[in-house]
């Protein structure tokens, strides 16, 4: 509209000052334009052939995984939900979803750094479960979806400490499925890395104890390391070796009889893995060089 003139309600409107006048309309018009173009944002991905669904699938799984290592939880957010439109993709579903599922997985483990509200890292463990479990109805065979979804009931039953009828409830759904995994793929090296924090706490008396712990992870670090242990399908997760001396450092370091030296060597290999890693550079390391000083 002009600065130099104004538009008095009560009276009509010329044809020429229509388009200003009616501004309601004009609003209306562009908010409708507005969804138009998110609709075609969105959706404009599974117009392209199917080859090209699979390779912005398999940048996204790259953009996860370093989101992860940085701790990055808000970009896990946006990435999980960039991976939406191709879940119509019959094609790629199973794994689409499975790593829509890890991306809030690993958003609630980096929460724990973060401490965030327990509140959203319920949340975000229960969504990746609900897309782990797509993604195994889509290929039953896939055991790493199995994998992530006894890690989030860990998860869950972290959070659920002092309520113990809601931890028996979540044991009872993760136990079948870690029986399942084990029977299906005992040498995978990522089911070797979520079992273990489950050997950690459970008593040596009932098949558990640190030594279980780290034996587990020392066996998924030597499965990890195998020349067959990557597999060709970029959209397969391979992730492992990393995770898994990570976990023998944080283990050597908070055993009952420390070994702080195996600790800084083995963080020190995940950080050559992934020099980015925010847990490993920036929290894991400096605790490790705590404990050294202290020890003289």
């Amino acid at each position: 509209m002009r600065p130099s003139k104004t538009v008095s309600i009560s009276r009509s409107v010329s044809p020429t000052e229509a388009p200003h006048a009616d501004l309601a309309s004009h609003v209306r018009w562009s908010g409708q334009r507005l969804m138009i173009m998110l609709f075609v944002l969105a959706t404009g991905a599974l117009a392209a052939p199917p080859e090209q669904h699979r390779d912005a699938v398999v940048k996204l799984i790259a953009q996860i995984q370093k989101a992860d290592y940085e701790g990055d939880r808000a970009a896990l957010q946006h990435l999980y939900s960039s991976l939406e439109p191709f879940t119509a993709d019959e094609k790629l579903a199973s794994r689409v979803r499975y790593w829509r599922g890890f991306a809030l997985w690993r958003r609630a483990i980096n929460g724990f750094n973060d401490s965030a509200d327990p509140k959203d890292l319920e949340h975000d463990a229960t969504q990746a479960i609900t897309e782990f479990k797509e993604s195994a109805a889509k290929d039953p065979a896939f055991v790493d979806a199995k994998v992530g979804t006894i890690s989030c009931f860990s998860i869950l039953i972290g959070l659920a400490q002092g309520n113990a009828a809601r931890v028996q409830d979540l044991i009872a759904q993760s136990s079948p499925l870690a029986k399942e995994a084990k029977a299906a793929d005992p040498e995978n090296p990522r089911l070797h890395w979520v079992l273990g924090p489950s050997l950690w706490y459970t008593p040596a008396e009932r098949g558990g104890g640190q030594d279980k712990a780290i034996a587990s992870y020392q066996k998924g670090l030597e499965e990890a390391r195998k020349p067959n242990g990557t597999p060709s399908d970029p959209l397969d997760p391979s992730w492992g070796e990393p995770e898994l001396l990570m976990s023998l450092a944080w283990s050597n370091l908070n055993r009952s009889t420390p070994d702080v030296n195996a600790a800084e060597q083995e963080a020190r290999s995940a950080l050559a893995l992934v020099p980015y890693w925010h847990y490993v550079k920036d929290i894991l390391l400096p605790q490790i060089a705590v404990a050294k000083a202290k020890n003289g």
